[in-house]
């Protein structure tokens, strides 16, 4: 799992974890990497099943190279943020290369949301980034991406300690595809049945 570094915990006025003040049960579902033909309308269809909302974190070189893919996610009423162009990682980047990134992806994503691509950023990227962008990261890493794991281990990942506001991330790639296949159904049936509402950032 990804630990966050202290430095990130102290800028936590910077930085959203999850919402844990809500009068409801409710929990964020976000979606990262995307949005690609092969995965994404599938994560669309699971959503609207379930009267779901979600918010997809874009990254630009993809909006761009499926900008259909793009507007669905827009037409029914989920919202985006921005995820950089590229993916670059934030520790190991230049920052102006990652501003870079950051802004070639605004020009296609047109939102007030940040998340760092693998949850690294610097006190610097924030201290910057944060002039523009609310910074999302997570409360609940599924961990679909790593194939080692099982859709069983993702799903249990999510629903074995979730409480109202968590911001949970899945991942709408290719990479993800075969534990997100199995554990985005799983999680969205077994919230739904504990009576969580699914809503967009």
């Amino acid at each position: 799992m990804i630990r966050t570094p202290d430095f990130i915990r102290r800028m936590s006025t910077s930085v959203a974890w999850g919402d844990y003040d809500q009068p409801e049960r409710v929990v964020y579902l976000t979606f990262d990497d995307g949005p690609i033909p092969e995965v994404t309308p599938w994560v669309l269809d699971q959503l609207k099943k379930y009267n779901a909302k979600a918010t997809f974190f874009c990254l630009g070189k993809h909006v761009e190279a499926h900008p259909e893919v793009y507007a669905r996610i827009l037409a029914e009423g989920h919202t985006v943020g921005n995820h950089t162009y590229d993916h670059p990682d934030g520790w190991k980047s230049g920052n102006l290369t990652y501003y870079k990134s950051v802004i070639a992806c605004s020009d296609v994503v047109k939102s007030d949301l940040f998340r760092p691509p693998y949850g690294r950023i610097t006190p610097r990227q924030i201290k910057a980034l944060k002039k523009r962008y609310k910074i999302i990261l997570w409360s609940i890493l599924s961990q679909d991406y790593d194939q080692n794991k099982s859709p069983e281990q993702c799903t249990r990942n999510v629903t074995a300690r979730v409480r109202n506001g968590d911001i949970i991330v899945f991942h709408d790639s290719l990479k993800a595809w075969q534990n997100l296949s199995g554990a985005l159904p799983a999680t969205l049936a077994h919230l739904k049945q504990t009576g969580f509402r699914f809503l967009a950032l």
